[in-house]
């Protein structure tokens, strides 16, 4: 533990947090003072083969302040379960953290069905419910006056995010759709919590990771990316998570962040960057291509993928 641990008698759960980025999550809250419920049900990067053990080890080893929940946070009653479990256990839950991932990547000519809906289960679905889990608590806790002082200044909601689920990238449709769908799901609970004290952001993270290490690149700039990835500490992420759920955090909310090695960024968010009004009653076919050709299109995203936006060496 820190000498002056941040995030004393708090209370977290972290998903997928056994491993790789939220390993590193874990640690640094149990570091910082908080309790952690680690929800891993430690499937491997498809979803598939699910061993208790991974997430029973990882937890043992960070002692009294740690314990595992091996149920999958695809299904709702896990979700509910685990927010029990903290409540039991620790005596209440102030930071969620969203971090599981699975990933299934194909073209959107190759994707199946079943992919889809298995990622979008884990990967968006299960922090939904976490959400809609946790939240009602906090909010109880808030009238009750949990952690002392005049308001309820605890609550965090941190969304693991990528920017393939804004930039995009190739062959990620079921991964990125589900992250960008954690981009809206921070947004509305940063709005819908607002009143109530909790703060809600996301992060993308830039870290040695299993997505990371099982890229397979099919060209040299993939095979660059992976290589830079691989060199930067999941650590990095973990003091920026910890940060978010520090005090002096506490009216942060609604944001997009990433953290590259020692690189930190806050990301812009879609707003409209230009505007044109008809003159007549409704635009003509030929009045929008004028209009698209002279005003717009100037101002349109390059189709670049996230890895060409990144295409530089991280500072790590």
């Amino acid at each position: 533990m820190t000498d002056n641990p941040a995030l004393q008698g708090r209370v977290a759960i972290v998903t997928g947090g056994a491993r790789g980025i939220g390993a590193a999550i874990s640690e640094k809250l149990v570091a910082e003072g908080a309790s952690v419920i680690v929800a891993d049900s430690g499937v491997d990067i498809a979803g598939n083969d699910p061993d208790p053990s991974v997430a029973e080890a990882f937890a043992d080893g960070l002692g009294e302040s740690a314990v595992a929940y091996t149920e999958d946070m695809g299904v709702q009653a896990a979700a509910i379960e685990a927010v029990g479990l903290a409540v039991e256990k620790f005596g209440g839950i102030d930071i969620v953290v969203n971090n599981a991932a699975i990933l299934r990547d194909a073209f959107v000519f190759k994707g199946t069905a079943n992919d889809w809906d298995a990622v979008i289960r884990n990967n968006l679905s299960g922090p939904y419910y976490l959400v809609a889990a946790a939240t009602p608590v906090m909010r109880e806790q808030a009238r009750d006056g949990r952690g002392g002082g005049d308001s309820y200044s605890w609550g965090r909601l941190v969304n693991l995010v990528s920017t393939a689920g804004f930039i995009g990238n190739y062959g990620q449709a079921p991964y990125a759709a589900a992250k960008g769908g954690l981009v809206s799901l921070m947004r509305i609970a940063a709005l819908d919590m607002a009143r109530t004290g909790v703060t809600s952001n996301a992060v993308a993270p830039f870290a040695r990771s299993r997505v990371t290490e099982i890229i397979q690149p099919a060209n040299d700039e993939q095979a660059a990316y992976k290589e830079r990835a691989l060199k930067i500490d999941p650590a990095h992420v973990a003091n920026f998570v910890a940060w978010l759920c520090s005090e002096d955090a506490g009216d942060v909310t609604g944001q997009i962040f990433g953290v590259r090695g020692r690189e930190t960024m806050l990301f812009s968010q879609a707003r409209p960057a230009v505007t044109a009004v008809a003159e007549d009653a409704e635009w003509s076919l030929d009045g929008l291509t004028e209009v698209v050709n002279t005003q717009f299109r100037a101002h349109f995203a390059d189709l670049q993928t996230d890895l060409e936006v990144f295409n530089t060496d991280p500072a790590v």
